[in-house]
């Protein structure tokens, strides 16, 4: 302790073994112990006493879409990661898709780290993409460190990241499990999609309509049988059917290698609150009913799910027009994130321990981020500071993402984040940021 630089002490610290009363002490970027709230403090240190403020890992993100390069208009890693750290969000990992190119070789991942290099507000990894065409990119990208591979099993949206169909799936799985790799899929069935009606215009039952739960529901039995046949490790996003989940659990009790993520959108807005024509709402698989949420919550304490990360992935505004069948597909969700799964967690009698372990310790466990995820010794020093009990509604004038298009304007949310702090040292503070700190991450196992 006598070479610690900074302390930090709070009532309520969120620890690995719970929530306590604690001074945490940094040296050089690290924590390097957590002691007593009393504790001395040493020669030399800088205390900063947090009061009655709850002190948390800084949240690790693993499925954001920053855009850059190719479609900065949408977003970019400067606005990006300010609308992270504003959140409370310390590291998020970007997705391989809506930038150009893509991240699907060694050379375009090259591209995207010289962009993201002096833009990044906060630590930055990088997700590979499976397409039918690249499998001999996916080993070489591995070892250059991403943290797993992306794949469509129906249309993205975009022509220069194409879907797997089965066998393409087949083959990718196979490679990427021949070194140990993570597959992340969007499953959605596109023969579902297709044969589902297809009406387009401003109601929301129409679009709710047209991506129905069993193209969902088929896509995920279709991977967690490759999964199996293979024993190979997959990761479900953004999973919004609850009738996926008896499915995922009888796949974990089997030892099938498969993790599954939700997202604050489908665990805080439901179909029935969506207004017709608003498709700052849409998103694919999309927000369902009330009664699907209170399923998705329960996977949630069970274990079932295993994450919940935003799956921000913002556009310009003109793309989100009135008509759900043409609007662009994505929720912009970073820096109120927190606050949205929180404000939810607190009436369903969570705590705030919970939602670390859902969006702080289990992303920093999916992508192997062993610093990253927990206050204890060894760790990084990564820490939001909120005031739990303190809301605020939502302005989107006052959000740092690119274009200020939010489904959460004008809603009331439970915690503030008053800090972000990343390797010791305050990067935001009451809207006050730094100049850029974070650091380029690469998989080390």
């Amino acid at each position: 302790m006598s070479d610690a630089e900074l302390v930090l002490r709070s009532t309520r610290v969120i620890t690995p073994e719970g929530t306590r009363a604690a001074s945490v002490t940094v040296s050089a970027g690290k924590i390097t112990a957590v002691l007593g709230y009393d504790a001395e403090v040493p020669s030399g240190a800088r205390l900063e006493d947090l009061g009655d403020d709850v002190l948390l890992p800084g949240l690790v993100d693993t499925h954001v879409h920053v855009n850059d390069p190719g479609r900065t208009e949408w977003e970019g890693f400067w606005t990006a990661t300010r609308a992270a750290a504003a959140g409370g969000i310390t590291t998020l990992v970007d997705m391989p898709l809506n930038s150009l190119p893509p991240t699907t070789t060694v050379d375009n991942l090259l591209t995207k780290k010289a962009v993201a290099a002096e833009k990044a507000h906060i630590d930055v990894g990088f997700w590979g993409g499976a397409l039918p065409d690249n499998l001999k990119d996916l080993r070489p990208l591995h070892e250059a460190g991403v943290f797993g591979f992306k794949a469509f099993l129906s249309p993205s949206g975009v022509d220069e990241f194409p879907h797997l169909d089965q066998d393409r799936l087949a083959r990718s799985l196979a490679e990427i499990g021949s070194f140990g790799g993570l597959l992340i899929v969007h499953a959605e069935d596109p023969h579902h999609l297709e044969a589902a009606p297809q009406h387009g215009g401003p109601k929301y039952a129409d679009f709710l309509a047209s991506r129905p739960r069993d193209a969902e529901d088929t896509a995920i039995a279709q991977l967690i049988a490759q999964a199996k046949r293979l024993h190979a490790r997959v990761h479900v996003l953004h999973l919004s059917s609850s009738d996926a989940l008896p499915m995922i659990a009888e796949a974990k009790r089997e030892g099938v290698r498969i993790t599954v993520e939700t997202c604050p959108h489908y665990l805080t807005l439901t179909a029935e609150e969506v207004p017709d024509g608003a498709s700052e709402f849409k998103c694919c698989p999309p927000i369902r009913e009330s009664a699907n949420q209170d399923l998705l919550w329960q996977a949630l304490a069970d274990g079932t799910i295993d994450c919940v990360v935003t799956d921000h992935s913002p556009s310009t505004a003109d793309l989100k027009t009135d008509d759900f069948a043409t609007a662009w597909g994505g929720i912009s969700g970073l820096q109120l994130s927190l606050a949205a799964v929180w404000t939810q967690a607190r009436k369903r009698g969570h705590g705030l321990d919970d939602v670390v372990r859902w969006m702080s310790a289990r992303t920093a466990q999916l992508v192997g981020l062993d610093q990253k995820g927990a206050i204890e010794a060894g760790r990084d020093a990564d820490f939001a500071v909120l005031a739990p009990q303190a809301t605020f509604t939502v302005d989107p004038a006052a959000l740092q993402h690119r274009n200020r298009v939010t489904a959460y304007a004008g809603k009331t949310l439970y915690g503030v984040v008053k800090s972000t702090w990343l390797r010791g040292e305050r990067i935001v503070a009451d809207g006050e940021f730094t100049d850029p700190k974070g650091r380029l991450l690469t998989r080390t196992s």
